[in-house]
């Protein structure tokens, strides 16, 4: 089976789905102008898609208080550092970087709503 979209509950969806589609290019395919303010954002690529809602019947999660490795949406960037310094322009804030032996950068960062990101630059490409 392949994965249509990984779905995320947010409390402000419309300035959140804003946000990925100014700064991650990122682009809507689906949304709805009612609550719960659906929109599906689909990536460069146009194979992954995230949905981004507010569903007021289950609480919106405190990402910001979650470790990064818990829940993170990874994006492969050629340049972590240029892109770290466009997302925290943009909002975005730090959390950790690794640079790993087979050559591999990853910065983890924070959208403005506290929700963890990932600049990805393998060292050997996954896909």
């Amino acid at each position: 089976m392949k994965i249509e979209h990984f779905a995320v509950n947010v409390s402000e969806p419309n300035a959140v789905a804003n946000w990925y589609v100014e700064n991650c290019g990122m682009s809507i395919s689906r949304k709805l102008d009612q609550a719960p303010y659906t929109h599906f954002l689909k990536d460069s690529s146009g194979d992954v898609m995230v949905e981004i809602y507010n569903n007021p019947v289950d609480e919106v999660p405190d990402y910001r208080s979650m470790n990064a490795l818990i829940l993170h949406l990874a994006f492969v960037s050629e340049n972590p550092d240029a892109d770290r310094t466009r997302l925290e322009a943009a909002g975005a804030t730090f959390a950790e970087e690794v640079k790993t032996d087979d050559g591999s950068h990853l910065v983890m960062l924070r959208d403005p709503w506290g929700f963890c990101i990932q600049l990805c630059k393998r060292g050997i490409p996954m896909l």
